[in-house]
């Protein structure tokens, strides 16, 4: 009889996490009630070794190469049996009733199609858990500090709403991410065209359109060290660069993909005076040369990946 949900995991460069991530699942009674699936992303560490030591009943893909967080959860597919999944980051460590009370609320609320909870840093501190539908506007706020004059304006972390509380919600951060397989046989998993980020954006966009409820639960914590993967993507590819790179190319194509090509310029109308606006802030607060190039090159990459996408419509990678 197959084990109600597969635990989905892609490791880049994680392998010091993966021990006590899979001491945390199995605190939470994971051995009865999940499988593990386990993509390697072309790890450079000893990823490999250590999961056939710490999890030798998991299922492992090992990529040649990094294909993204989007691309290798999808490869997971076709190995599936159980009726949830949950996509889970090796930088994120459940409490021992995770598992149980997420699973149960699932089965109470069947039109509830994704489901996240309470993330908490490694000191306590309350993440973002519950997040608004970025938009142009409150992304040009967001960046620039401006929300301010924009009341009413829903920023994507807003973080003032009563955290106690079972909520619907626009999308969940991806380091928890409880999916029912109905969902996944209705409107798949991720669109393979973003690398980094933005992939659970996207696809909470389309389990909604598709009539399911995204809902945030707080009944129960995970810890959620954060950046991780995005770190040793920096270190090996010399790559703080890089990394805004991924984020900025997957802005791109989730606002022509949802909010069509004028959204895409309404979208860069505002990036270009949103580095306006912080190399004026720069410029008034004395912060020096380095604050005004940073300005200058956000942009300056911002437009680039514009035209290598072809207006948003195609990856780089």
């Amino acid at each position: 009889m197959a084990k109600p949900v597969d635990v989905l995991v892609v490791n880049f460069n994680t392998g010091a996490l993966l021990q006590p991530m899979f001491d945390a699942l199995r605190h939470a009674g994971s051995d009865e009630l999940a499988r593990y699936l386990v993509v390697d992303n072309a790890s450079a560490d000893d990823s490999v070794k250590r999961l056939a030591q710490v999890c030798p009943d998991a299922v492992v893909l090992a990529n040649q190469q990094n294909v993204g967080f989007g691309r290798a959860n999808n490869q997971l597919l076709a190995h599936l049996q159980g009726r949830y999944a949950l996509l889970l980051n090796t930088d994120a460590f459940v409490a021992a009733d995770t598992l149980r009370r997420t699973l149960a609320y699932m089965e109470s609320d069947p039109q509830c199609g994704v489901l996240g909870v309470r993330l908490e840093g490694r000191d306590g501190d309350l993440q973002p858990s519950c997040r608004y539908f970025p938009t142009p506007l409150n992304v040009f706020a967001g960046r620039t500090g401006l929300g301010r004059f924009f009341p009413g304006l829903k920023m994507v972390d807003e973080m003032g709403w009563d955290h106690a509380s079972v909520r619907e919600c626009d999308w969940l951060p991806g380091c928890f991410y409880l999916v029912r397989r109905e969902v996944l046989d209705q409107v798949g998993l991720f669109d393979p065209r973003f690398f980094l980020y933005y992939e659970e954006v996207d696809h909470c966009k389309r389990v909604k359109a598709a009539g399911w409820k995204v809902v945030f639960y707080p009944d129960t914590t995970v810890v959620h060290i954060g950046g991780e993967s995005s770190k040793s993507v920096a270190e090996l590819e010399a790559a703080s660069r890089q990394i805004s790179a991924y984020q900025i190319e997957s802005e791109l194509l989730y606002f022509r993909k949802h909010h069509g090509i004028a959204g895409l310029a309404l979208h860069m109308l505002l990036v270009s005076l949103g580095d306006l606006v912080l190399a004026l802030k720069a410029l008034l607060k004395r912060r020096g040369r380095a604050a005004l190039l940073a300005c200058w090159r956000h942009s300056k990459a911002t437009w680039a990946l514009l035209l290598k996408t072809r207006y948003a419509t195609q990856p780089t990678r």
